[in-house]
């Protein structure tokens, strides 16, 4: 209990004291095995941590997912990737070799900024499954995160042909037209992406940027300013309004929106 106390309170060191000392009283406590196994995690030990989950994983793991997954994330930080894949294979119950779980673990690799790991795994469930769906979607991203606009054209549209109905795609795919200055095409993929996903901020904004580079700075403020009301708080969305009222000639609605844009930023970067 005084270990569970500590923990909550994110004083580490003295919740892992704590959960030792329970271990020694009780060798067979696996919850307090897994919670200093957990505790070491979070102190940034994941070699450390991986021999305690280990061993309270199976018994327990019904009990405290959580434990299961900081395992996973463990051997992913210790370079352990088939461990992890086998253990996130068996968490989401996929077959252990499958392309699914190959691309899980492309995810999650990326989730954890190892994108050389990811694009490796990604590409091997391409091997096993060149049609699974989402795979092609992952390269896009890993290829947008290194600034390669058309290799990332290449593979949102090797995804677009294997899963059509899915808005994010079109979104991703004009995000890289938009970088590729291929305006047109970028146009229509947002259009297709805003009648897949009307509720997103993001295909209103992409396509406030192309209508802009295309100099319809009208039909551009219409889409900001329906971004706008659905998500206040974007400095993007103003700083691109700021442009799209000084296209237009309204200097005071520009400075307005630049204003904004401002202090949302600064509010972001300086949180009280």
């Amino acid at each position: 209990m005084r270990g569970m106390i500590h923990y909550q309170r994110n004083e580490f060191a003295a919740a892992n004291s704590a959960f030792e000392k329970a271990i020694v009283q009780d060798p067979k406590d696996l919850q307090a095995t897994q919670m200093r196994g957990v505790t070491l995690y979070r102190m940034g030990q994941p070699a450390a941590a991986i021999p305690l989950l280990e061993r309270a994983n199976t018994p327990i793991a019904s009990e405290n997912a959580d434990g299961t997954y900081v395992l996973a994330v463990c051997y992913l930080d210790v370079h352990r990737y088939d461990d992890a894949r086998r253990i996130f294979a068996q968490q989401y119950k996929l077959p252990a070799d499958s392309a699914a779980s190959y691309l899980f673990m492309g995810r999650m690799l990326l989730r954890r900024n190892y994108p050389v790991e990811s694009e490796k795994m990604t590409r091997k469930a391409l091997e096993l499954e060149p049609k699974l769906p989402l795979a092609h979607l992952l390269l896009g991203q890993l290829a947008l995160s290194r600034s390669q606009a058309a290799e990332a054209v290449v593979e949102f549209e090797a995804e677009r042909k294997i899963n059509p109905m899915d808005g994010e795609v079109y979104e991703r795919l004009g995000d890289s037209y938009l970088r590729a200055l291929r305006y047109e095409d970028a146009q229509q993929a947002l259009n297709c992406a805003l009648l897949l996903e009307p509720n997103s901020t993001a295909p209103y904004i992409l396509l406030g940027q192309v209508l802009l580079k295309r100099d319809d700075a009208l039909t551009a403020l219409n889409y900001l300013l329906r971004a706008e009301r659905m998500d206040s708080n974007n400095h993007l969305t103003h700083l691109l309004l700021g442009q799209a009222y000084r296209a237009l000639g309204r200097k005071e609605d520009a400075t307005r929106e630049y204003k904004s844009a401002e202090s949302i930023q600064n509010s972001v970067e300086n949180p009280k």
